[in-house]
């Protein structure tokens, strides 16, 4: 069942994943086990492929999208108390800046965080700089994600750090910033705490800073 799973994510097979992870459920498997020797294989071996060039970015985009639909089911059957074992990682508050309308990195980024182990809160797209910081006092994140696709926008990622600063929750959160434009010597400028060039480098990023 595990390996079907596994290979349901590879093949980027939303549906039939959806499937087998209720038929699992529904034969008493513990949750965990889903996500341990099911999910997570699939989608890290979907970055492994993708970081050897042997998958390219919609079989990566694919294989993220059925992780997430198999995620919104094994979640709340995780988050029970019954349940036990599973613990978030931490919480990433993540959304693409106002302005820009660009959703596919980022919700690859956050499928893959989540399939990781990460709480992730997802704003959507043209989230202002107010809603950023907002959601940031509410959830009280470990890290945001600033996605900008365009070079228009990529001041935005700027802006909402300036902001953390003059509300005085930089020092709580870790920033990192991503999408086409942006560059590590960008980030550096700016003052985030990481740039990730996709979603493979995002998950493995965001782990390391925490750590």
């Amino acid at each position: 069942m595990f390996e079907k799973i596994k290979q349901a994510i590879l093949e980027g097979e939303a549906d039939i994943t959806v499937d087998l992870v209720k038929k699992a459920l529904a034969e008493g498997i513990d949750p965990l086990e889903i996500l341990n020797k099911g999910c997570i294989p699939g989608v890290e071996r979907a970055g492994e492929l993708f970081e050897a060039e042997e998958f390219f970015l919609p079989e990566l985009i694919t294989a993220g999208e059925a992780t997430k639909a198999a995620m919104e089911i094994l979640m709340p059957e995780l988050q029970n108390k019954k349940t036990g074992g599973w613990q978030s990682l931490g919480k990433v508050v993540i959304g693409t800046v106002e302005g820009d309308m660009h959703d596919i990195g980022k919700s690859i980024v956050a499928s893959m965080l989540t399939a990781a182990g990460f709480e992730v809160v997802d704003l959507g797209v043209d989230v202002s700089c107010q809603r950023f910081i907002e959601e940031i006092k509410k959830q009280s994140p470990a890290i945001v994600g600033l996605s900008a696709l365009l070079t228009s926008t990529m001041s935005k990622q700027q802006e909402v750090i300036k902001a953390l600063e003059s509300e005085g929750l930089r020092g709580q959160v870790k920033v990192l910033v991503g999408g086409a434009p942006v560059t590590g010597a960008w980030a550096e400028k700016i003052g985030a705490d990481g740039y990730a060039e996709d979603a493979v480098a995002a998950v493995k990023l965001a782990k390391k800073i925490l750590n």
